[in-house]
């Protein structure tokens, strides 16, 4: 949870970069990318973390563009810039329209009083937990996996040592 508007801005900056990162790496091909042929696919995956933001934040009385209803664009440019967006605008926002104190606010969420500060961290580590379902959706489309809490496979050669196993 956060204690102050400037550690959420500087956790969601790292989070949204490397979710950006994740995402540059897509081709339009591997948005149809899926587990199993019930699953949902990568794209699918990819425009639920960028809806989300809006989705989620709005409860907290924050006025974002709302695109939880929009349909999923069928290119990675597209879901790329959307998300870009929205992630610049959760920043611009909070940091103009929230203060320390009212993370301690609660506000309802699905049901449930959760006070702003739980929201934010929830929106972070709902971000992550489909970003490493998207690498695993990757890694089977053939795509880099860029790194994102330490070096990916590929990666550990520009340390000069072997990927780990």
């Amino acid at each position: 949870m956060f204690n102050t508007v400037n550690d959420f801005l500087s956790d969601w900056k790292y989070e949204s970069d490397a979710t950006l990162k994740v995402i540059k790496n897509l081709t339009d091909e591997s948005l149809n990318q899926k587990v199993t042929a019930e699953g949902r696919s990568l794209g699918f995956i990819t425009w639920h973390i960028t809806t989300s933001i809006s989705e989620m934040l709005s409860k907290t009385g924050l006025p974002l563009k709302d695109i939880s209803e929009s349909p999923a664009p069928k290119n990675v440019k597209a879901i790329y810039d959307e998300y870009e967006n929205s992630s610049s605008e959760v920043s611009n926002l909070i940091s103009k329209q929230w203060t320390d104190e009212m993370l301690q606010d609660e506000v309802n969420m699905y049901g449930q009083n959760w006070k702003r500060a739980k929201v934010l961290g929830s929106l972070v580590a709902h971000q992550a937990h489909h970003r490493g379902q998207m690498t695993v959706l990757m890694r089977q489309a053939g795509l880099k996996v860029p790194g994102i809490y330490g070096p990916a496979k590929e990666e550990w050669a520009q340390f000069g040592m072997p990927a780990q196993e």
